[in-house]
């Protein structure tokens, strides 16, 4: 049996990107989904490929209504909520402060908080009956940026900030009915968009890029892949493995905090070498 056998889980933006590595790894796990996705095509896809184990709803996160319709979804479909994740986001594409458009800021910065600090909020607010009569948990896909300056620029890296006094904020009110954790992953090679108002909605993330050059800045050596994150999610999910920890973030970034300020993102590159080992 899996971890989370006849847990319901909701995850939004679970269509596309780290979305789909936990709704694919949980549903391993024996869970049931409900997701919150604003791509139609996508929410087909995971029906297809799911069947009975998936209820997607086609919505905005941004929309209070949609997070209520998603919850609603998931009760009539599957009974019950034992955990929710907000998970969909929206990246900057690091654009310094210098670059922002001063006559439009204040639309960039609300579209930004919007889907990526707001959304979270709503999902909170609407699963938050269910949440209480199960004892379940929300859980926040933060990033390191929440800990760390340049994993964006300063509108993501607020809003990711944000997230990370939610996280504590709402386990302080929640408790002792709900548990509340964070997962900050670090660089993946996903298909974050960004904001419409600075022109970035269909902009491809450069995740090739970002894989190709890995070795030269993730202390690991390379890019954990999507589903290599997943298992973070599990663990604070699991009634089983995850009693203690509320108010949690769990730093899951491949290192970066660790990397030193040498010329060099880690110190063992040689190590082998020393120990006779090649």
């Amino acid at each position: 049996m899996g971890r989370l056998t006849d847990q319901i889980v909701l995850i939004t933006g679970g269509a596309s990107g780290l979305g789909v590595a936990l709704v694919e790894r949980f549903i391993d796990e024996g869970a049931k989904i409900a997701v919150l996705d604003r791509s139609e095509p996508g929410c087909a896809a995971l029906r297809d490929r799911f069947d009975d184990q998936i209820v997607c709803v086609v919505g905005d996160v941004r929309s209070y209504d949609d997070n209520q319709r998603v919850v609603s979804a998931c009760l009539e479909r599957f009974g019950r909520l034992d955990c929710a994740i907000g998970n969909a986001g929206i990246w900057d594409y690091s654009v310094p402060l210098v670059e922002l458009p001063g006559a439009t800021l204040g639309e960039v910065f609300d579209e930004m908080f919007q889907v990526n600090v707001l959304g979270y909020l709503l999902l909170s607010k609407a699963a938050l009956r269910p949440l209480v009569e199960s004892k379940g948990s929300l859980l926040y896909t933060v990033s390191n940026a929440g800990f760390l300056p340049n994993g964006g620029g300063a509108l993501y890296t607020a809003t990711k900030h944000a997230v990370v006094g939610l996280v504590r904020q709402l386990a302080y009110e929640l408790a002792p009915h709900v548990r509340v954790n964070g997962v900050a992953p670090g660089a993946i090679a996903t298909q974050l968009h960004g904001p419409a108002s600075l022109g970035f909605e269909n902009r491809e993330f450069p995740g090739q890029a970002m894989e190709a050059g890995a070795a030269g800045f993730v202390p690991l050596g390379r890019m954990p892949t999507p589903a290599e994150y997943a298992g973070a999610y599990v663990f604070f999910a699991s009634r089983q493995d995850n009693v203690p920890a509320t108010g949690a973030v769990l730093n899951h970034d491949g290192g970066f905090g660790v990397r030193g300020l040498g010329p060099t993102p880690r110190g063992g590159d040689d190590l082998a070498t020393k120990l006779g080992l090649d």
